[in-house]
């Protein structure tokens, strides 16, 4: 009996991963072997950062109601702790976008805060 082997389906499967590494520098976009291993680095690293990605915009968020508070004499965690206090549910994102974008907005949340 011949040896059977599925070229066209092994021809496939390798053409699209060397369009997925179209661009790369180097043997990265034309090696076989090199794009295989270039192609699963990437993959990985995207569905890595997406995660990563959570955690710095948050980080962000805090740093902008940080500054915003403290230009009204109040640290983040004393306005998180009585924010929580007030039943106040605003999320970190929105009360960063009263900060940056309505700072009067966010200076009346914070005087009915600090009452």
């Amino acid at each position: 009996m011949p040896r059977s082997v599925n070229a066209v389906a092994s021809r496939q499967k390798r053409k699209k991963v060397l369009k997925m590494v179209k661009g790369q520098f180097g043997r990265r976009k034309n090696v076989w072997t090199v794009a295989k291993n270039a192609y699963e680095k990437s993959q990985l690293y995207a569905y890595r950062d997406r995660r990563t990605k959570k955690r710095n915009f948050r980080g962000l968020w805090i740093q902008r109601i940080n500054a915003a508070v403290r230009e009204h004499g109040m640290s983040y965690s004393e306005f998180m702790g009585k924010i929580h206090m007030k039943n106040i549910d605003l999320s970190r994102k929105s009360l960063a976008e009263l900060a940056m974008n309505q700072p009067e907005a966010f200076k009346a949340l914070v005087d009915a805060v600090r009452d």
